[in-house]
């Protein structure tokens, strides 16, 4: 029998406890649930959850009795000393990421699945890869969709060139805001153009003068459009359309998905030009992106290979994000990356 790993959560919230109960009855819950960090450490056969964190003891207890955890703490740095997880799940507000998973790997922490927004800055991004490297630590990011089937599927087929040359991945998720909405569609952008580096990128974002204090965003603004020009010549646009759908489109095909991926097209070129022909999307299986995320870290102990959202492709598609802000900050430029402005820092108070 596989091993089970101990793990611990920290932040008894809705990312990490209870968003299970706000998708019970959407059309779309069989590709998200298990969807909490808690549920899905539960739910998932490798892993043995083992205590709960919260600052809100009330919060703490009740966590703890829903999942019929043994224990809860107050203090996430006591619980890691105490209980010595392999794994531990950070589901708090993006402030506390980067010293939390400083921690955590300097205390012999094993895997990390880290909820999204990565972090706030660039500078705290840097700090979280140092450790996580220097460490041996195996992390996933939390942006769901990377593990979901039918997005691995679709990067699949994009990479045995069934589209021929890729040419451009395309998200449209609306003006949503940078680091709570759009770490997502950033992520899925450079999953879809295959997870190449980055050359630059251009963005406009939605704010008022006043939310700026120096060097500070004090919003996570909307994000009206954005450019990415990857390394491997794949163009990435995300833009105000409603969503959340993604494409790609190469020389010989296309494929989307619609409506938060209960449907999904793959087209590839006919003998009549600018036509597209429907072809069948292969059968994928329906699984909860946390819990595969999950289950990828301990796979990833088992074996010493990395993870499918290694700490380094979090910071690129954190940076992206972060570029479009940067760019607009700037009047518009381009802004090639790695970005120089690492302390740039966005969050309002209380994050």
């Amino acid at each position: 029998m596989a091993e089970r790993y101990r793990a611990v959560l920290i932040g008894c919230g809705r990312m990490g406890a209870t968003i299970d109960d706000e998708v019970q009855d959407r059309p779309d819950r069989h590709l998200w649930l298990p969807y909490s960090h808690a549920a899905a450490a539960v739910a998932c056969e490798r892993t043995e959850l083992v205590a709960v964190s919260d600052v809100i003891a009330d919060k703490a207890e009740a966590i703890r009795q829903r999942y019929e955890v043994a224990v809860c703490y107050t203090d996430y740095r006591e619980m890691i000393e105490e209980e010595k997880p392999d794994i531990v799940c950070i589901a708090t507000r993006p402030a506390t990421h980067s010293e939390i998973t400083v921690f955590a790997a300097e205390h012999g922490v094993k895997g990390i699945y880290c909820e999204k927004p990565l972090c706030c800055s660039m500078a705290e991004a840097d700090a979280m890869v140092a450790a996580v490297e220097k460490y041996g630590v195996k992390f996933n990011y939390g942006t769901q969709r990377r593990y979901i089937p039918v997005y691995r599927k679709m990067r699949e087929l994009a990479d045995a060139g069934e589209l021929g040359t890729v040419q451009a991945v395309i998200v449209q998720d609306g003006v949503t805001a940078a680091l709570w909405g759009l770490t997502h569609g950033a992520d899925m952008m450079l999953l879809l153009a295959g997870d190449a580096e980055v050359e630059y990128v251009q963005g406009t974002i939605v704010c008022e003068d006043e939310d700026w204090e120096g060097n500070r965003l004090n919003v996570d603004p909307g994000i009206a459009s954005g450019y990415v020009r990857f390394a491997n010549g794949v163009h990435g646009y995300t833009t105000a359309g409603s969503g959340s759908e993604f494409e790609i489109c190469g020389s010989e095909g296309k494929l989307r998905t619609f409506n938060n991926a209960l449907a999904y097209q793959f087209r590839k070129a006919s003998d009549v030009r600018y036509v597209l022909e429907e072809q069948a999307f292969p059968e994928v299986p329906c699984e909860s992106g946390t819990v595969n995320g999950i289950r990828d870290i301990a796979e990833a102990l088992d074996t010493g290979r990395e993870t499918k959202g290694p700490v380094h492709l979090a910071r690129r598609s954190q940076e992206m994000v972060m570029g479009f802000i940067e760019s607009h900050r700037l009047g518009g430029v381009r802004v090639s990356l790695p970005m120089e402005n690492r302390e740039l820092y966005v969050g309002r108070e209380g994050w």
